[in-house]
Formats: structure tokens, sequence, C-alpha cells
């Protein structure tokens, strides 16, 4: 359970489990996401920081490279009974003290002062926290840019395909399909790219022991094992690094949420401009045969608009006291499951939206002819007047390819 068991855990596709993976989980926990940010998944990766933990120490003599082996060689959640582990941490408001306790029964007396040395509860969720992100990441950036993709297919398709733009939910004036689409694809990129950032330079261990004044070599040998980043400073209750998460997450997925709603504004019979890939079976109404709903973009609006609120719970948790939160940090953890769980999905909806989506051009002819009938000289001769977006769409998809 080294360097190379971590970094490959989210290629073993395990099925996790996760808050709602069974009843609506087919619309919350989409994609792989769900898979490493769920109960099982935190599990392992407070498991996988134990053994990161283990053999940092042994790199520094603290204990004996058989103690860490043995702790490495039995840090797998399948030997380990989560729900007990999940009874007991209402003992401790923690559920490190069981992990621990469990840990230290496999591992046998021989090595079981080992196991956590010299470590807190905090160090072991703060970097599982962290560890948790990271795997999450990987597949959620991937969905993010093939969304990205998607939209630059899109925008170069229809760079000349007259629509009418909107403004306050009215008819405004004459623009293009393919510069809407290029405005989805900006929102995308740039939101992904600071999400990519804080993945690749903000997630850091936690190793500052009892009142983070532990010496860093032990954080900078789990840093290299879990392939976490080593912090300046033990963070325990300066929280930017969650937060500057929470709000990366936020905003890609605030981004989603305005395609989303494009989509089904857009979709509505009276104005049917797109409408998302038909598949038979899909879309339909118990009550009205004739609808076909807008499945994806109404998935992906169900898990964007309870987003906000998640965010908001990791800013506030940000005020701790002194150098050991009571309650807000405790906060965090269920918290930052969710906003993973549901931004992962609403990014693997949000790719197949857009990976599926159909363009009714003469549906937005006609409606650029009732622009023309209401006077509006530009809807005449709509493509005379695109000079600007055909130019606006070529810098969107060449800072695309950049």
């Amino acid at each position: 359970m080294g360097t190379n068991s971590t970094s490959g855990y989210r290629d073993q596709a395990r099925p996790f489990s996760s808050r709602s993976d069974r009843l609506f989980g087919a619309l919350y926990a989409r994609g792989e996401v769900a898979l490493v940010a769920g109960d099982d998944g935190w599990l392992q990766a407070m498991l996988d920081v134990e053994a990161a933990l283990a053999r940092a120490c042994a790199g520094e003599g603290l204990i004996s490279a058989d103690a860490a082996e043995a702790i490495a060689a039995v840090a797998e959640g399948d030997r380990f009974d989560l729900d007990q582990i999940s009874k007991d941490t209402a003992a401790s408001a923690t559920p490190v003290v069981a992990l621990v306790a469990a840990l230290r029964a496999l591992v046998g007396e021989e090595h079981a002062s080992a196991v956590h040395f010299g470590a807190t509860s905090q160090d072991i969720l703060d970097t599982a926290a962290m560890l948790v992100a990271k795997r999450s990441l990987a597949p959620l950036l991937d969905d993010a840019r093939a969304a990205a993709r998607a939209s630059a297919s899109l925008a170069l398709a229809n760079r000349t395909t007259p629509m009418s733009g909107r403004t306050l939910l009215q008819q405004a004036l004459p623009t293009s399909f393919g510069l809407r689409a290029a405005g989805w694809l900006v929102g995308i990129d740039e939101s992904t790219a600071r999400l990519a950032q804080v993945g690749d330079t903000r997630l850091a261990v936690q190793m500052g022991g009892a009142v983070g004044s532990r010496e860093p070599a032990v954080a900078a040998g789990v840093a290299v094992e879990l392939g976490l980043v080593e912090p300046t400073l033990p963070w325990q209750t300066i929280r930017v690094r969650i937060a500057e998460l929470a709000g990366a997450l936020g905003a890609l997925t605030g981004v989603l949420a305005k395609i989303a709603r494009d989509v089904t504004l857009l979709s509505a019979d009276e104005v049917g401009e797109v409408c998302e890939g038909r598949t038979p079976g899909r879309g339909g109404s118990t009550a009205m045969a004739h609808k076909q709903n807008p499945v994806a973009a109404v998935s992906v609006l169900a898990c964007t608009t309870r987003i906000p609120g998640l965010v908001a719970t990791l800013l506030w948790a940000m005020e701790q006291e002194h150098e050991r939160a009571a309650g807000t940090w405790q906060s965090e953890w269920g918290t930052l499951g969710e906003l993973l769980t549901l931004a992962g999905s609403a990014t693997a909806w949000a790719r197949e939206l857009l990976e599926n989506l159909e363009v009714v051009p003469e549906r937005m002819r006609e409606n650029l002819e009732r622009l023309a009938a209401a006077g509006v000289a530009q809807a005449r001769d709509p493509l005379a007047h695109l000079d600007g977006a055909d130019q606006l769409i070529d810098r969107a998809l060449e800072a695309h390819r950049s």
C-alpha cells in the first residue's frame, strides 16, 4: 500500500458506497467520482495515509522498516468492518480512533505501537480528505475536459447558425449558436483550469501532530508517498486549502448549471431550438406520453442546485478555534464528500448532455422570423451582422486549443 498502490487505487474501481447510492444514486452519484468520495473511499484513504505515515516514520528511523511494511500489508479497506467503525465513531467524534484500534489489532502486538506513530486524528483525516479530493478530481476533470471538447465542436459546427439572442428572457438581436457554445466553452475551460491548478498545487498533507509543531520531515515523506503537496506549515485551523477546493468546484459547477439552464430553455416546445439526443424510453412522463424531457440537463441542475450550500458550509467552517476546532472541522468531512460526489455527477451529466446535444437550425430561423416581423432589421439578414461573433468564436477556439 505504498506509493504505487495508493496512486493506482482509483483504477481498482471497487464498488464504493455513497450517501445517495441506492434510490437516488443514478442522479446524484453518476460517474466515477462517487466511487472514491463515498464511505469506502474515505476508509481506504485513511488507511493509505496510515501506511504512508508508517513508511515515512521508518524513513526517519522512528519505527522499524518491518513495522512499516506490516502496517502497509494490512491497510486494505476490505479487512475492516466499516459499520462497526461507524458505530464507534459516536464515542469519540472521529472515525480514526476506532480505525487505529482495528489496525493495531490486525498488525499484532509486535508492531502495534508503530501504528499511527506521533500522529493525531486530524493528521489522518485532513490528509485523507486531500487524498479523496485528488482521486476525485482525476475523473471529474476528465469529464469536464470532454464537455469542453463537445462545446468546441458545437461552436465550430454552428458558427454560422443564426439564432435569436435573448436578454431578460425576451428576444433581443440575432447572434449565432456557435457563439453561445463558445461562451460555454470558455466558461468550462477557465473553471477547469482553476480546479486543475488547485488539484496540482493546493492538496497538501497534514502532519502537524498534537498542536501543529511536529518537525516537517515526516510530512515530507508522507507527501512523497501519497503524491500530495508538502505545506509550508501544518494548516490545522487555517482552512484556505479546503476553501479553495470548494470554491473551484463551485465555479465549475456554476458554469455547468448555466449551460443546463440554457438547454432547458432552448428545448422548450415553443422554442425548440435544441434537444437532447433521443434515446428510446428516456425522458418519458408517467402522465403525458407525448413528452420528451431533457433528462441530462435536469440532472445537472438537480446536482448543481445543492452545491452552493455545501460550498458555503465549507467557507463557514473556516472559523476555527486555536489549534483544533470543536465542531466546524468535523462538519467538513461529510460536506466535502457530498460536494465532490455531486460535482462529479454534475460534470458527468454535463459531458453526456453536450456530447449528445442536437441543434435545430430550422426552428432558430423560424424564431428569427418573428423577430424580423417585430421590425428588427438585423433579423432579416442575420449572417450579415455576425462578423464580430465569428471573430469571438475563433478566439475561444484558439484559447481552447492552447
